[in-house]
């Protein structure tokens, strides 16, 4: 089962200018080939599925426990795209087609069917689907690919940095490449466990450090890169037999965290009386207050 926290990973910028398409480049990162959604039920199936996993429980704890870290990169991204739209249109009669700059956006999905919010899908409007999911049931070969995924996202999350400058979608970036740094990491170590190969020193893919990138550097400051946060209140901590020793970037041994990272507010979004989202009034949304307050 899960338990939720009503925050973000991260605390996110207010967005000073909507950027719409900014906002369909980063849903590469959430519904793409390499985007979250893929790393999440990657990991999630395979921990559902993961065969003797009291004997090797430590393997079944880190990709569990990772999976649920995930979780909370999808409403990062998914923060990120909402924030993007803010103020791409504004409200007028339907005459007067408030809703025409999405005509010129690159995705027209995010006006026409989901009120200018994120989407389960990719930067080209396709749909995130199961077949992005890799479960063989054989555990080096499921580790291998999950360091392969890994390391593709990072690929794509730098290439998405390099599309944009606006500073929500890359402070959100800078974060994820640190934690899918540091996940990349986790399962090299698990596969050198396994079989002796010293898999870490494949990194970084590509070969660029996340120091080369300021929203990235800052967090590898406050040593992120080498914390695996354990996203439970008892459970999995066997982590630590895996993800411990010296950081292999030479600056301190990786560390376990009980528990969550601080995180930040999950953003507001106003109402988009124009997309009739949430299609309350002012007066309704009032009366409703005093509704439930008395119930």
């Amino acid at each position: 089962m899960y338990l939720r926290v009503d925050r973000l990973q991260i605390e996110l910028p207010a967005p000073k200018d909507p950027d719409p398409n900014a906002a369909a480049a980063v849903q590469d990162l959430l519904g793409g080939r390499f985007g979250e959604m893929s790393t999440l039920m990657n990991y999630t199936y395979q921990s559902f599925n993961f065969r003797n996993h009291v004997q090797l429980r430590p393997y079944r704890d880190l990709i569990a426990n990772i999976a649920t870290e995930e979780l909370g990169h999808i409403e990062l991204v998914s923060a990120t795209i909402n924030l993007l739209l803010v103020g791409a249109t504004q409200p007028a009669p339907p005459e007067d087609a408030p809703l025409a700059p999405g005509k010129d956006a690159r995705s027209t999905y995010h006006f026409v069917s989901t009120a200018q919010t994120a989407f389960v899908g990719g930067s080209m409007g396709g749909f995130w689907h199961g077949d992005y999911v890799f479960n063989s049931g054989n555990l080096i070969l499921d580790l291998l690919h999950n360091f392969f995924l890994e390391c593709g996202a990072r690929l794509h999350k730098i290439r998405v940095y390099e599309m944009t400058r606006n500073p929500v979608a890359r402070e959100m970036i800078g974060y994820l490449l640190v934690r899918g740094g540091v996940h990349a990491t986790a399962y090299g170590k698990a596969l050198e466990t396994l079989t002796g190969v010293a898999v870490h020193r494949l990194l970084p893919i590509p070969n660029i450090p996340n120091s080369k990138f300021p929203e990235a550097r800052k967090y590898e400051q406050a040593g992120v890169h080498r914390t695996l946060y354990r996203f439970s209140p008892e459970d999995y901590r066997e982590v630590s037999r895996i993800w411990r020793g010296p950081s292999p970037s030479g600056d301190g041994d990786l560390v376990v965290a009980d528990g969550p990272p601080p995180g930040g507010p999950v953003p507001v979004l106003p109402d988009l009386p124009e997309e009739f989202a949430p299609g309350l009034s002012a007066e309704e949304i009032t009366e409703l207050a005093k509704k439930l307050a008395g119930a």
